[in-house]
Parts: structure tokens; sequence; C-alpha cells
């Protein structure tokens, strides 16, 4: 029964999520409040940090459409539950595309109409009932609906009952409009009642960020599960009277929920505030009776049509351009502050019979990005016809815009699953387990004691609160604090500190190619010409008084996007290079001369005079006019269709001035305009050259020419279909352009190779200019070998396939010989299998990469553990292969300049954006400095502050576990630690320590070892266990050791066992505290001797624990934890060789013989010898190096350490790791990361990696379960 009521919401997508359907229960609801009453309210808490119980035990299943509240569990891998209530409205429609003016009475009601509850009186929601009451009013014959929903992040969700599930409403897409239907449908706008009936649905046009109260913040924080358990650790302290303790722990929760509040109080206002910047503003509607209005932006509905003033303004919504033409600047959205030219969206319905009907396409803001302004983005400028303005229908609102999208991911970001904070919960529940123990021992031995109950139940309690640390959340976050305020100092800032750990588990960096491994700007290097079908000699500018009326230069002039922004060109870098080159004039229309004409005046270009022949002498009867006319030489350019990243090309419709044919001129990928061109234009050699160029990292770019037929009048050309023009062109050349690499790129690639991190290409442009960086960079070895993968989606009843061909190394012969060459050595060198495994790496374009993901999710895995360039990749296939990385378990970096990486800076472990555009809020760092050399000092802070998490939290645990053994051995002869005592320790001792001990910078250089992902691995086990069992050994030894001493007796204020002078002053003192000694017997010869052996344990460990190279600086240089260090031990050693009465009195020590303390400083330093020991050499020297022996990654393309290393020695090292292995007793297992388990299996694989004569193709084999099969080819 519960599967069949289970619902999924936003099906396939990131957010996607089962849905259970609840009622409320009236008796549960009276069992849960008395149970809470009961509890004293603990079960309350219970359940509000649990609500999957909370809605089980007070509601009853029920079915989707009658839920009372809803109970969603996401579908990812972390599981987490939300509860929401589901609330009713009232509206005169069932959706908010409902036509008010055609409904009657008579319409057959849904199965959600009026419902007998509506006759009985219901009222919706008080708040949302208003607007709704408002219009049913106005139209008071309409059959009311009862409308159901539920909110959950800032989305809602409306029951469909036709779908028989909650949906969410989007806006203008959820109707699969055609563009003509778009045109036809929405051309006149809504009336206001239109758009108050909307709005009902869709809600005000706004990104709410609200900026909750301190209280609520407060509350919120105060009901942390850590918080109250430290709010019962100060009552039960007030209790026994630990007052100064029970202060101390309120004085630091106090700050660190006053820190806490600070910090998310500022995140919430910066985000607010970057929010709220152009949110409201005042707008122009078309409303259907073509008037136009002044309204709020918040009032805006889907379906709207605003009218884009002409001075620019900043979209408040996601729109598309139904007439005129704007220039945006969407730095906010994809990091590039290039203006881009949006265009109004073709309707193919007014297109010529003739133009391609195949353009009436259903339209989406991702399929017609070049028409639609997006939320957040700012018009710069408009272009308009006369008498019309440039209008756009409203597509989406508030949280379903691109940027509410954006600031919905930040509002409520995915939890970071990291196993440091898993194991840390896991170790605080061993801690919570070894309490237990304590606590039931403490029982057992009070009640045979025959202690009073008072005292058993808070002795039992108090241990719990000891083995517990209070301090260990901001113990924890110290090293974090510490490591941000550093990577402040470094130009690197960040928004979520919690990843700064993450990041000194990297393993794996993806980069961004243009603007982050090389320079944003391209430099033009030459041109090389088409003539008669062949190549001219490359030449270096195309700025010749020869070539000034060749149709080359004149496709180089007209075909852009460039516009005049205040005087200024402005656009594409690229364009603005190509353009610049030609030394030609642009000159665009002013608003005066457009309001002069019916259409858009064209936008001219022009050669400067000194380039035009020179002219001959006018005759004084020649008109001068008529002279200037037939001697200008300018194109007006006619159409734009502008560049997509998915056709790869960019095209103009352009006429010279006095002509009457017009001319097509085409730009873009060389392999695609040499498609669209006819075969006797392109040159034969056309295919060597770009390989040449490609190879070299030039990025080219082609050029094509058409004479269009003297038919195609103004008119016809702004209607036809770019598909029309693009087709029998003329290839006309090249152009080479020159992206160069940035200077501390290669040393910077160095250093995380030597660290044996991977590095990773994620460009879009073209694959082979990607390898020849990959190659220039350092990030493919020049002997390596590169295989290509080409993917050809299933087509003509073929399956999908993949072929292989090995691209060439540098300085080789040509690739037809090198593929023979490359069979040879794959298949006849007698060479070993895991040596050749680390020399080749994949390559494959945006194309392949989706056809092997959907056709190939097996080879896919197997690809990524040795691919290295992802050429023309799209933004969301950027954010695939980051997901399908860390799908076989690497811990995956994204370095990225902002353009079109948001996705991916969000999605990967550590995301470093390069640009400090608004688009850096997506990621979670982002650095000043425009290089990548942020990458190896991000990862190297984010290992030290990891190594401080574990020393920290070890030392943590070993203060909890020492003060506990302690506490258990003085609880056998009734005793405790004093109140001062534990003040002492608690304040002086652990706080300074753990707040300097995690101050250590990190270590100058990465190293190949990463540290341990998690606290429950070997090395870590072992230190904290070993250091447990030597603290709670010589604690032990001092209990039993005092007792055999010749001066022991029970201790009374009598008694006289050091002989000191003053004894009769110390008597004095102790006698008048004879009735504290009643109540707790606090001061004794076993307490003394344990809390100055346990007082020196706390600082052994800590140095032992505090540990600096590899991945840190080392103690010695963290001066502060250094002088404090010392400051403890000689107080420490004052007070044990020097008594001074009123310090003694204070701390509730008693006197002791000297010759005790001795043996107490003797016990104190084996313990220390015993420690260091044990930790730096059985640890450090054996343990780690047996770890971290199986973390090397030359199995999967990184060259291991001990390869770099003579035959002899290495092979010494590898029989003195067998050795180790054996005397551990420690037998070979399998990997625990995919990627390492894949390396293993493909290290056995004959067909591994694929020959160059191969084609793997997708067809299921059931007999082995795989989803492909090698096919040789003849």
């Amino acid at each position: 029964m519960e599967r069949e009521d289970m619902k999924v919401l936003n099906k396939g997508e990131e957010d996607e999520m089962e849905l259970q359907s609840y009622r409320l229960c009236r008796w549960r609801l009276a069992l849960v409040g008395l149970g809470v009453l009961f509890t004293g309210g603990f079960l309350l808490l219970l359940l509000y940090w649990m609500p999957e119980w909370c809605v089980k035990s007070t509601c009853c299943r029920t079915t989707a459409r009658d839920a009372q509240v809803v109970l969603l569990r996401s579908t990812d891998e972390f599981r987490r539950w939300f509860l929401a209530k589901v609330r009713v409205m009232l509206a005169p429609g069932r959706n908010p595309y409902h036509s008010l003016e055609t409904q009657t009475t008579s319409l057959p009601s849904s199965p959600t109409s009026a419902s007998p509850s509506l006759a009985n009186g219901y009222t919706p929601h008080p708040t949302d009932g208003s607007p709704a009451q408002d219009l049913i009013r106005r139209y008071a014959d309409y059959q009311p609906t009862q409308i159901r929903y539920f909110t959950l992040h800032s989305t809602t969700y409306y029951w469909n009952d036709n779908l028989q599930n909650f949906e969410v409403l989007t806006g203008l897409e959820d109707r699969e409009l055609s563009c003509s239907e778009l045109h036809s449908e929405h051309s006149t706008g809504l009336s206001s009642n239109q758009q108050e009936y909307r709005r009902l649905f869709f809600g005000v046009n706004e990104i709410a960020v609200k900026v909750p109260s301190v209280f609520k913040l407060l509350i919120k924080e105060v009901l942390n599960p850590f918080y109250i358990f430290q709010l019962f650790s100060v009552i039960l302290w007030s209790a026994d009277e630990y007052y100064y303790y029970a202060c101390a722990i309120v004085f630091m929760s106090v700050i660190s929920i006053a820190t806490s509040l600070y910090t998310i109080k500022k995140q919430y206002i910066m985000l607010h505030d970057m929010v709220a910047a152009h949110s409201i503003v005042r707008v122009s509607v078309c409303r259907a009776n073509n008037e136009i209005e002044e309204a709020m932006s918040t009032d805006l509905v889907p379906g709207d049509i605003m009218v884009i003033p002409s001075n620019g303004t900043i979209m408040p919504c996601d729109a598309v351009l139904v007439s005129g033409t704007c220039i945006v600047n969407e730095s906010m959205l994809t990091g590039e502050s290039v203006p881009v030219t949006k265009t109004n969206l073709p309707n193919p319905s007014q297109a010529d019979k003739g133009s391609d009907s195949e353009g009436d396409q259903v339209y989406t803001t991702e399929g017609h990005k070049r028409h639609t302004l997006f939320c957040g983005t700012h018009v710069i400028q408009t272009r308009f016809y006369t008498g019309e303005l440039v209008k756009a229908v409203v597509v989406s609102t508030g949280f379903s815009t691109a940027k509410g999208q954006l600031v919905r991911s930040i509002l409520y970001p995915k939890p970071t699953d990291f196993k440091l904070y898993r194991d840390a919960y896991l170790f605080l529940l061993c801690l919570v387990a070894v309490a237990g123990i304590g606590f039931i021992y403490t029982i057992i031995l009070s009640v045979t004691n025959g202690v009073p109950a008072k005292t058993i139940v808070i002795e039992s309690l108090d241990i719990i609160t000891i083995t517990v640390p209070p301090a260990l959340p901001a113990a924890m976050t110290a090293g974090i604090v510490y490591a941000q305020r550093r990577l402040k100092r470094i130009g690197i800032f960040c928004i979520s500190p919690q990843r700064i750990n993450i990041c000194g588990q990297l393993n794996l960096v993806c980069f961004d190619k243009t603007g982050t491994l090389t320079e944003d700007g391209l430099d033009l290097w030459g041109v090389q010409r088409v003539e008669n079908g062949s190549f001219h000699v490359s030449e270096e500018n195309p700025y010749k008084e020869s070539l000034v009326k060749s149709q080359f230069v004149a496709c180089m002039a007209t075909c852009h996007s460039l516009t005049k922004i205040e005087g200024q060109l402005s656009g594409d870098p690229l364009d603005l290079k190509m353009f610049e080159a030609t030394g030609w004039i642009l000159e665009e229309a002013t608003e005066e001369e457009t309001a002069l004409h019916n259409r858009i005046m064209p936008t001219v270009v022009r050669p400067p005079k000194q380039l035009l022949p020179p002219e001959p002498a006018v005759s004084t009867e020649q008109d001068m006019e008529l002279y200037e006319l037939s001697t200008a030489y300018e194109i007006g350019i006619v159409r734009q269709f502008p560049f997509s990243s998915a056709s790869q090309r960019m095209s103009v419709v352009a006429r010279l001035l006095g002509e009457k044919r017009m001319d097509a001129y085409l730009k873009g990928a060389p392999e695609v305009v040499a498609s669209l061109c006819k075969k006797e234009t392109v040159p034969e050699d056309f295919a060597e050259v770009l390989e040449d160029y490609t190879k070299q990292g030039f990025r080219v770019i082609a050029l094509a020419h058409r004479r269009l037929e003297s038919k195609l009048t103004w008119h016809k050309v702004q209607n036809i279909n770019r598909d029309h023009i693009e087709t029998n062109m003329e290839f006309l050349g090249l152009i080479i352009m020159q992206n160069k690499l940035k200077a501390e790129t290669p040393a910077v690639l160095q250093d995380l190779r030597r660290a044996n991190i991977r590095t990773v290409m994620v460009t879009g442009d073209n694959m082979l200019t990607a390898i020849s960086v990959a190659r220039d960079c350092g990030m493919i070895p020049p002997d390596d070998t590169v295989i290509i993968a080409d993917a050809l989606p299933p087509r003509d009843g073929q399956s999908a396939k993949i072929t292989w061909r090995y691209a060439d190394k540098p300085g080789k012969m040509p690739r037809s010989e090198e593929v023979s060459i490359s069979l040879e050595d794959v298949c006849h060198v007698d060479e070993p299998k895991a040596q050749l495994l680390q020399h080749y790496h994949f390559a494959m374009g945006g194309k392949s990469f989706a056809v092997i993901a959907e056709h190939f999710p097996d080879m896919l895995q197997k690809l990524v553990l040795h691919g290295t360039v992802f050429a023309r990749m799209a933004p969301d296939q950027k954010t695939q292969l980051i997901e399908a990385l860390q799908g076989v378990d690497y811990f995956v970096g994204m370095c990225g300049d902002g353009a079109n990486d948001c996705g991916a800076l969000k999605r990967a472990h550590g995301g470093i954006s390069l640009s400090e555009l608004e688009a850096s809020v997506a990621s979670p760092f982002t650095s000043k400095s425009p290089n990548i050399s942020c990458v190896p000092s991000l990862i190297r802070e984010g290992r030290a502050a990891l190594i401080t998490s574990f020393c920290v939290f070890k030392f943590m645990a070993l203060y909890s576990i020492i003060q506990y053994i302690s506490v258990t051995l003085l609880y056998s002869i009734l005793s405790n630690l004093g109140d001062f005592q534990f003040l002492f320790i608690d304040i002086a001792i652990i706080l300074i320590i753990v707040f300097t001990m995690s101050l250590n910078p990190a270590w100058k250089e990465l190293v190949s070892r990463r540290p341990p992902s998690g606290l429950i691995s070997g090395p870590l086990l072992f230190s904290v266990l070993t250091q447990i069992l030597i603290c709670l050994g010589f604690q032990i030894f001092a209990f039993l050791l005092v007792k055999r001493q010749p001066w022991y007796e029970e201790w009374t204020p009598l008694s006289d066992a050091c002989n000191v002078s003053s004894w009769s002053h110390d008597n004095g003192n102790t006698s008048e505290n004879s009735t504290e000694l009643d109540d707790h017997n606090i001061q004794n010869y076993e307490n003394t001797s344990l809390f100055y052996v346990s007082s020196f344990q706390y600082l052994i460990v800590a140095v032992v624990f505090s540990k600096g190279k590899p991945f840190r600086q080392p103690s010695y240089k963290n001066w502060p934890f250094v002088i404090c260090a010392l400051s403890l031990y000689v107080f420490l050693l004052f007070i044990m060789f020097y008594p001074v009465a009123a310090i003694d009195d204070f701390l509730e020590i008693v006197c002791v013989p000297f010759e005790w303390r001795v043996k107490l400083l003797i016990v104190i330093l084996i313990n220390a010898a015993v420690a260091v020991v044990v930790e730096t050499f059985v640890l450090d020297v054996v343990l780690w190096k047996l770890v971290f022996s199986r973390d090397k990654q030359g199995s999967y393309g990184v060259t291991p350490a001990s390869a770099a290393l003579p035959p002899s020695q290495g092979s010494v090292d590898v029989w003195g790791r067998k050795c180790l292995a054996r005397l551990c007793c420690r037998q070979p297992t399998a990997p625990k990361a995919r990627y390492m388990h894949l390396a293993q299996e493909l290290s056995v694989d004959p067909d591994w990696p694929p020959k160059p004569t191969t084609t793997t193709e997708a067809k299921p084999r059931p007999e082995n379960g795989s989803s492909y099969q090698i096919v040789i080819n003849s």
C-alpha cells in the first residue's frame, strides 16, 4: 500500500524527491502530547530533529489527493527528509492559463471543484484568501475551484488531477508553445483581470531572500543537538555546585552562538542585497486593449508583454523578445562581460512559403537563448522600428527564472558529504558508548558503597558530560577559520568554509582552457586565403590596398555581432580582433535616423579612405554628389544570424552600396563551414592544413561567401530561415588566431603532477587545439599517446559506435603512418602492460561524450579514468563530466573563469572561480589572481586544515578519555576532581592549546601523498588507541604506585606527609575545607597524583598530535602554540616542585613528599618518551608507509614516486614494503576507491586500451552483462 501511494516529484531532475501523503490523526497527536509532557519536552525536540518521526507519529497514511501533510525524501545519496503542510486556496479557474472570459457556471467541474466542504463555509488559508476572494466576488457566477498546494524550498507544487500528482508551474514553457503560437497567442498582452488571476498561481515576481530575524536564527541555532547537550551539562554541573565551569561553558557557548549568528546573518544580508539590487523596478506593460500601463515588476506574470525601454534596464524576469533587438550584458549568468546581441524570436507563420517550415520549433529558454532576456541581466540599449516598441513576452518569474534557480541553489545547497564529518559522528557515538560503560560502572560502584541517591544520579550523569567534550565544535571550527583567514591573505575568498577541508582531499582538477590555462584575448596570427580551390601562402595581415575590395576582407568586416556603446566598439573579443585587423570603420544609425524609416537602418561598414584606390580627377561639370555616391565603398549589414554554440557558426546578409543583389557571409568552425560550401571551392589539402594549425595550438576560423539571388528582397531576407542562406557557399579561407598560455600555467600543472594530482582539460574549443594546448602546458607529456574517441549515435538501424583513432605525437610522421606505428607499439612490442598504461590519454568532443554517456555508460567510467582532454563541451556536459568523475570516487576540483562553468564549479568538491563577477556566487572559492596558481595554494591550505581537524579531533578525544580515566579511577575511592581542577584543565590547558595548535600554516609545497579522508582509518585509529592505552597505563600505574608508598595513608586534614616548614600554614587552610571534604572527598593523595600526571598527559598528546611536515609547517614555527605549551609546562613543574599555598588551596591539591614528586616526574618523562616513539616512529615510519603505498596513482595515469628511483632502490623499497605488510599480517585487499579498482581491472584486460583499428559497438551481450562489444575493422 505504501509503495502504491508514493509519488515522485521532479522526475529525472537534480531535486527529484519521493512523496508520501498523510493526514493528521487525533489519537496519535494526543499520545505524542502526553509523551512530550512526560519527557519534559525532550520528545518534542527529538521530533523537531527527525521530521520523518514527527509525521509518522502524528499522522496516518492517505492518498496524495487528500493529503494534509506531505513527507518528502530526496532520491540522491543524502536521502534527506522534508515535511510540508498542504494548503488550499479558492480560485475562479483550475489552472493559470484558464480563460476567465469563456468560463460559465454550466462548465463541468473538475474533481477538485466545489467540494461539499465549500458549501459548508470552508475558508481557505488566510494568507492566500484575500486576492482569490476578490476575484471570486468579481466573477460571482463562476464555479470556484479548490486548489491544493504546498511550498518547499521557495518552490510551490500544485495538485494536478490529470497527472494525479503535484507539479511545479514554471511559466510559459509548461505549455510547450511553438514559436508561431507564442507570437499569435501572446502578441496582445493580458488584461488586468487575467494578470491578477495568474498571479494567484505564480505569486509575486520577486526572488525574495528573506533575512530571518535574529530571534528566529537564535532559536534554530540553540535547538542544535549539541547546544541542548551543553544545556543539560550546565544544569547538571550547577546541581553539583560546579558553578565556575558551568559559567565558563555558558560563556563559550554564547560566544560560539553569537559568532555563528553573525556569520549566517551576514551571508543572508549579502545574498539579499545582491538579489534586491534589481528585483523591483518600474516597467511598462502592454494590456489587451493595446494600452501601455506603468506597473511594478513584482506584478508581472508569465504571458505579460513588457516594453523594454530604449535606454536599457535590468531584467526583472525571463522574457522572450518578440519585436526589436537588444544589446545585453549577461555577466551575471555567464561570467563574460561581453555585450551580446539579442534578436526577436522568428515568427515562422509570417515567413514566406519558400522558407523552411521546420523553423517552427517548440520554444525553450535553452534552445532559444539568442532571443531570450534573462532575469538579472543588464539590457544596455535597444534597437526598434518606427512607431513600434521593443517588446518581450514574460516567460517565467520569481524563483522559476535562471537567476532564481541560481539563488535557490545558494539558499538550499546540498550537504557536503565528506568522510571526516560522518566519521566524526561515529567517533562521538563511540565516546557515548564509553560514557555508557562509565555510567553503569558509576551506578554499580555507588550503590555498593551506599552513596545517597542524589549523588549517584549527579555523578553517573556527570561521567557522560566528561566523555563528550563540550568544546568540540568550537575546537573543530578554529582550524577552518584560521585556514579561511590565510586564504583571504593570498587573495582566495571562500563562501563555504566547510569545503576547505574537502579541498585537502582533491586528487583530480579540471581546468577550463580559454581564460584559465590560456590568456583571455586572442591575437590574429595570420590569414590564409583560398582562390580557385587552392590555398594562398599565409599572410600576416589583411590590411592591404590590394585586398580591400575582396570578399575575404568583406566577410571579416561584416560577419560579426559588434555594436557601438557610447561611441566604443563592443562585443565578442574574437570579433573585435578580427574587425580591428581589417582597419575598417563601423557606423550605426542614430535613434533620429531610425525614426525616419519604416525598418531598422542597417549597420554600415566601410574601409578607411587611405586603403581605397586613388581617385581620378573630378571634372567641374560632374555632379559632386553623384560622383561621391559612385566612388563610395560601403557595405550595409541587412540581417544577422547570431552565433550559436550548437551550430558553431554565424552568418550575415549584407549589401554593397549601389548593388541590387545581396551577399551572404559565413564564419565558424572550419569543419562546419567546409561542409556548407561547394566541394570544388574547398581545397583538397584543407584537412591537412587545418590539422597542421590546430596541432600547433592555433584557433582557426573559416570564412565563406555566397551571392544571393536577385529575387531575395529586403523584406524576404528578414523572414527567411538561415538554412536557406547557409548553403552552396564559396570557401574563402582561414583566419588563424593565437591563444597564448598564461606564464604560470606550465609550472602549476607540473607541481600538481608531481603531487600525484590528475589534471583534466574541459573546454568549448576545438579538439586538436585543446590537445595541442594540453601538450604545450605539460598536461600530456610529449611521448604519451592520445587516443581520440569519436562516437556516433544510432542511425539507419545501426547501433551506436565508437571509432578509436590515435592523434599524432609532435614531430612525428604523418598520421596514416602513425597508425601502423601505434599498432606495432601496442601489439608487437614486448612491453609490460603496467608501463604502457602510464602513457596514454583519451580525448573526446562534447557530441561523443553525450553519445558515450547515453549508450556506453560502462565505457564512460573507463574513459574518465584516463580522459585528459574534453573539447567542445557544453556547460551542462561539464557538470555531467564532474559527476562522472565523482562517480568513480575522485575528489574533483574545478577551476574556471566563470564563463559557462557555474554548474561545474558548484558541483565539484572544490570549485575555484577566477572571475570576481556575480557568477562567482555559485563557486565556493573565488580567486583574485586571474591564473591557476591559486589551485595548489588552495589544496595545500585544504590539506593543512584537514590535518589540523584530525589533530584537534584526536586531541579532544584524548582529552575527554584522559579526564574520563582520571574521574573513573577517583570514583573507585569515592573521590573526584575538584571544581577548580576541572576549570584549570578545561580553560587553562585545553582551550588555550586547542586554539593555538590550529595555527600551523600549510607546508610550502605539495607532496605526492594525500592525508586520509576520514577518522576511521588505520593510522588515525592506531594513533588514538595507542595513546589512550599509554595514558590509561601510566595513570593506573601512578594511581596504584601512590598507595604503595611508605608514607601513604588515607588523607585527612591532619595528615603530614611532606614535612614542609610551612605545613602548619597549609594545615590551617585545609582544615577550613573539612566540610567540603566530607561532601566530595576531593583532597587526597590519589587525586593530587592523578591531577599532576593527567595535566602533563594533555600537554604530551598536544605536542605529539601537533604534526608538521608534510602537510603543515613544523610546530616550532607556530609561536603562539610553543609559548603556551612551554608556559604551561613551566607552571605545572613550578607548582609541582615549589608548592604555593594559595595555588594549592585554589586547585585543592595536597602536599606530597619531594621524592614522590621526583618519581611522578620520571613517570611523566617515560610517558612522554613512549608516546613520542609510538607516534613518530611506529606510526609515521611503519604504518603510514603501508597505508599510503596503496594511494599511489601510477596505476591510473600518474607516475608513482618509486618509478623515478633507480631499479635497485625501487626494488628494495617494494621488498621492504612487502616485509612490513607480512609483519603486520596485512593481506592484499581490493582498493576502496572505485577508480583504483577499475585501474586494476583494466591492467589485466587484453583489449584495453583500444587499438587504432577497432570500433566499439553498443550491442547488449547478456552472457557477460556488458553493454558493448569490440569489432576489429578489416
